[in-house]
């Protein structure tokens, strides 16, 4: 994979890359990284008031954790979000912030959208640690799912960054893609189980009776793969148990065909990318 052959000959450029985009990012703000905690913290305050107080959405007690904590509940499948859009946007917008820089110098331009996404690990891997250790104070085990959790943040990170890929090669050929990608993640956000159950869904398929044939609405919906991601990381993190084997193999399949095609579309395109910004 040409991608892998990039990021071996260019080690050194993207852990500058890598380092300047952690840097830069919190850039003499007082607080310094741990504003990477306040949008997170920000939307669990305002969707824990709205569907747990207001709206008051129960997704029951974790199995078998027996945790009934709404905002822990959440925060298992919003930080995948979270992580999910940041590595896309940030890796979209990778190629023409540095327009200057692509079209002064040769270099792989993937690192640049690569280090974009290792930035964003970074910054994730301090919000599950602490989200880990909310979930500990509270009564929760998942110390010892840890390495399934570390296994499926890599497998959603590889799907991200293909996606990021298939992106930044979309939005240096049309602008307008940082737009439609906008509005795609409104819907998308609200197509996945993050506010709400997967339960939830299923009963008001069951009511609804087969769309076409024997397919039915939580069969149309399960086509989203972030629905399948956030059954995982729930699975692992706040019920404390092993996910179902078909949704974990459906995850790792749409990464590495993610991986595939943001790697092949984007070596294709990539010599190009001085001309077209």
């Amino acid at each position: 994979m040409s991608l892998i052959a990039d990021v071996r000959s260019s080690r050194e450029l993207l852990v500058n890359l890598t380092r300047r985009e952690v840097k830069g990012k919190y850039k003499r703000t007082a607080l310094g990284q741990l504003w990477s905690l306040a949008n997170p913290l920000a939307q669990m305050l305002v969707f824990t008031l709205v569907f747990s107080v207001i709206i008051r959405i129960e997704p029951g007690k974790g199995d078998p954790s027996g945790l009934d904590v709404f905002a822990l509940w959440l925060m298992c499948a919003l930080l995948p979000w979270a992580f999910f859009t940041s590595v896309v946007t940030g890796g979209m917008a990778s190629l023409v912030g540095n327009e200057n820089l692509i079209k002064k110098v040769y270099f792989p331009r993937s690192a640049l959208v690569v280090s974009s996404a290792l930035a964003t690990s970074y910054t994730w891997a301090i919000e599950m640690v602490v989200l880990v250790i909310a979930i500990l104070l509270f009564g929760g085990s998942p110390l010892v799912y840890l390495p399934l959790v570390v296994l499926a943040m890599v497998t959603l990170a590889a799907f991200a960054l293909g996606v990021a890929m298939l992106a930044a090669i979309a939005n240096a050929y049309f602008r307008d893609m940082q737009h439609l990608i906008t509005i795609l993640f409104q819907v998308w956000f609200y197509l996945t189980p993050i506010l709400y159950p997967l339960s939830e869904v299923a009963r008001r398929a069951e009511a609804a009776g087969p769309v076409v044939g024997d397919v039915t609405i939580l069969d149309l919906y399960k086509l989203n793969p972030m629905e399948g991601f956030s059954e995982v990381f729930r699975n692992l993190l706040y019920d404390n148990r092993l996910p179902e084997w078909g949704t974990a193999l459906e995850c790792v399949a749409w990464a590495v065909a993610a991986l595939v095609a943001g790697s092949w579309v984007f070596t294709r395109h990539q010599r190009r990318l001085a001309e077209v910004l």
